[in-house]
């Protein structure tokens, strides 16, 4: 059928048994035209006809050696035994059954790269980048090289704010400044530039690791304060707007929009601040994920190396109103009006990173812009919590339905131990990549940013349903 590739037989009672491979770009490539089905043990099962699973991977004693699983992943099918012994007719051939992306033909051995970040980046954009590292567009010379005052990096970067002003509907009264540093950084750039007198109010609503420590960070600058948490749930969810002890006169109110770490995501964004208050936000983990309405924001802010770009940058956008108040004895580097004014070359910007990072708003504006990546990502999601759901408890995931991260989907095995050893470890042998559970929490982790493919994901599930089968 158009989009299968059956391994076909001479023997009419294994047909059924054998392999059904229902990815279209899976390929064959025989050392004869000609296979006999036998010659490929099932990798696939057809127990469910009508699960888009169908076909799973299974595995037996019987099973050609695996050497990765996906559709990156290669299969070594054994010839065929008769009587136990291979047999020598000249007619069975070992087959291997290359399971690549269509699109990535040229780069089998890639990944499906799971990590928090630094994280996967997409292959179009990292092959844009190969073509043009040596000679940018007939300039002679490497982005790597160029002056970031020279008029090809300058047209780099303008490109890439008015895309990226684009794609998130930027407002006229906000700027946006590309800094070094990284979130982490911004943790205490924000309370130096709203809290200039160091006395200033300012509310935190802990969700996790990252929310709690821009808090510690903000400790050091002003009136920082703890207005919710979750942590008495081992921060598995997020405290419900009504429970917030927000103090009148609290120059910001501060959330993490996702927690990388528990894969807790705010699903709405919180409104009824006290007066005068701004809404500061960390996007770091689910920048451009989904769409952003920028004006309930005073900040947003964030590192790009999860959901965006490589390391190196965070990307701010602020409210124009908030710029030109810092602390008088703020670092240079950390007041919001030194990157404004010069355009975030005050000094030499993280150029690189930059210059992808533009790739990518590029690629995300001609596939669609925000809604449809956030489209994208629910189908991914949701095909990732539906297997650890329907485990009957063999995988948990610990946090709050109502609040599960598109972006980070966290989960224990509930054996536990040896055997979510043997799970991270077959895992990152079938091609898996960083898999392992942040250290503070273990288990498992998987983080599907916007450059996970679908097929990625569905990869994924695919191996934690066999794993499953055989370790019951």
């Amino acid at each position: 059928p158009d989009s299968r590739i059956r391994a076909r037989s001479s023997r009419e009672n294994t047909r059924r048994d054998d392999t059904l491979f229902t990815h279209h770009s899976f390929e064959m490539i025989s050392a004869s035209k000609c296979v006999q089905c036998t010659q490929i043990r099932s990798s696939f099962s057809s127990e469910r006809k009508d699960d888009v699973h169908q076909n799973r991977l299974k595995s037996s004693s019987n099973s050609g050696k695996t050497f990765r699983f996906s559709n990156r992943h290669v299969f070594l099918a054994k010839k065929k035994r008769k009587n136990g012994r291979t047999s020598s007719n000249n007619n069975t051939k070992t087959v291997i059954v290359s399971a690549s992306s269509s699109n990535n033909n040229n780069n089998s051995n890639r990944k499906y790269n799971f990590s928090a970040g630094p994280a996967m980046l997409p292959l179009d954009v990292l092959e844009e980048a190969q073509k043009d590292l040596v000679d940018y567009k007939g300039t002679g010379m490497s982005v790597l090289e160029m002056s970031h005052r020279g008029k090809d990096f300058m047209s780099i970067a303008a490109k890439a704010e008015q895309d990226l002003r684009e794609l998130v509907n930027v407002p006229e009264n906000y700027k946006v400044i590309f800094v070094q540093g990284g979130a982490s950084t911004m943790f205490a750039s924000n309370a130096l530039n709203l809290c200039p007198t160091g006395k200033e109010k300012a509310d935190f609503v802990t969700t996790g690791a990252w929310s709690k420590k821009a808090l510690g960070e903000a400790k050091k600058f002003c009136d920082a304060g703890e207005a919710a948490t979750s942590k008495e749930s081992n921060f598995s969810t997020i405290p419900e707007r009504n429970t917030w002890n927000l103090r009148d006169g609290a120059k910001f109110v501060h959330i993490c929009e996702n927690e990388t770490i528990g894969g807790v995501e705010f699903k709405e964004t919180p409104v009824g601040l006290p007066d005068g208050a701004v809404l500061v936000a960390d996007h770091s983990s689910n920048y451009l994920s989904k769409p952003i309405d920028v004006n309930k924001y005073g900040i947003i802010y964030g590192g790009v190396q999860k959901n965006i770009a490589c390391a190196g940058m965070g990307i701010a956008i602020i409210r124009e109103d908030l710029i030109g108040n810092a602390a008088p004895n703020t670092p240079t580097m950390l007041d919001f009006s030194t990157h404004s004014e010069n355009e975030s070359m005050y000094n030499t910007p993280p150029c690189y990173t930059w210059y992808i990072s533009g790739l990518v708003f590029a690629k995300l504006l001609r596939e669609g812009g925000l809604s449809a990546m956030e489209k994208r990502n629910q189908e991914k999601a949701k095909v990732l919590y539906d297997t650890i759901d329907a485990s009957a408890g063999y995988y948990n995931c610990p946090t709050d339905l109502k609040y599960r991260s598109m972006m980070n989907v966290p989960f224990t095995l509930a054996k536990g131990g040896d055997v979510e050893k043997q799970f991270l470890k077959e895992a990152s042998d079938a091609g898996f990549e960083s898999l392992k559970g942040h250290r503070s929490v273990g288990g498992a982790r998987a983080s599907i940013y916007n450059a996970m493919p679908k097929e990625g994901v569905e990869a994924l599930a695919a191996f934690m349903k066999d794993f499953q089968s055989r370790n019951a």
